[in-house]
């Protein structure tokens, strides 16, 4: 019963951009919703896919539209590449970035340096600061044989503009096209970022809800974990493809603070 799981939630993943926010423009909901939880005691955790902002411009994003919150509440696939490098490729010390200055910076401060002269390995995120020669790099020392690795598999992101924002996963087909070569991605869909998320918080999978707006990470995401896979309608997923996905939602509502009421119906409920 969907009551019974959203009783038994103690954490909450948020989604951001179109969860939250639109582009620059925070839902009137948003606030409410999070001060709901914060009353309930309930722990939440901010998750993107959009690795083109740092932590700390997360931070600062999120200050600037009235919502208080730390880089440690904070978790992007950045820190996802960060764990894989370190566990899986521990001889990397030296890696190209096609990215932003932001996450060039992040992985500098992980102590990775940051070269496009001798790299052991490609990393490539969502840059808003492409440009025609690093994309012809990133091919030329991917086609050499190194690792490529995906931050996320976004095509494009979302946007209150009247434009189509090329993401990671799109930059990465035209990458993939020019050197017969796929990257490994991480991010959303990866499971291992909410069951890193519930081992540092000591939870069950059940016991955690993502919300998002997007079927492809992350629903699918929740449902590989075992957690409470929740769609807000707010982004970019519709009503009738949440219906005919192959992975379907738990909870399909209209947005956060319709998923707000069915949290507090739930805990009015439980013994």
């Amino acid at each position: 019963m969907i009551a019974d799981a959203l009783g038994r939630i103690r954490h909450v993943v948020l989604d951001l951009d179109g969860t939250l926010y639109r582009g620059d423009r925070l839902f009137a909901a948003t606030l409410p919703f999070l001060e709901r939880l914060r009353s309930w005691k309930l722990g939440y955790t901010f998750l993107t896919n959009n690795t083109s902002r740092s932590k700390a411009d997360y931070v600062a994003k999120l200050a600037r539209m009235g919502i208080q919150a730390s880089e440690s509440e904070i978790y992007t696939p950045a820190d996802s590449t960060i764990v894989h490098l370190r566990e899986r490729l521990p001889d990397v010390r030296a890696i190209a970035v096609l990215g932003t200055p932001s996450l060039c910076a992040q992985f500098e401060q992980a102590g990775f340096k940051v070269t496009w002269e001798s790299p052991q390995a490609v990393i490539v995120g969502f840059d808003t600061t492409l440009t025609y020669e690093r994309l012809c790099r990133s091919a030329y020392w991917i086609s050499r044989g190194l690792p490529f690795i995906a931050t996320h598999p976004d095509l494009v992101c979302p946007t209150d503009e009247p434009t189509v924002l090329i993401d990671c996963g799109s930059i990465c087909a035209c990458l993939t096209a020019a050197t017969q070569r796929s990257p490994l991605v991480l991010g959303k869909p990866d499971a291992g970022i909410l069951l890193d998320l519930c081992a540092r918080h000591g939870l069950a999978p059940n016991e955690l809800a993502m919300v998002g707006d997007r079927l492809y990470t992350d629903i699918a995401m929740a449902k590989k974990a075992g957690s409470l896979a929740v769609l807000v309608l707010s982004g970019e997923a519709t009503r009738e493809q949440a219906g005919a996905a192959a992975e379907r939602p738990d909870i399909v509502v209209e947005d956060i603070g319709d998923f707000g009421q069915r949290l507090e119906q739930a805990r009015a409920a439980a013994p």
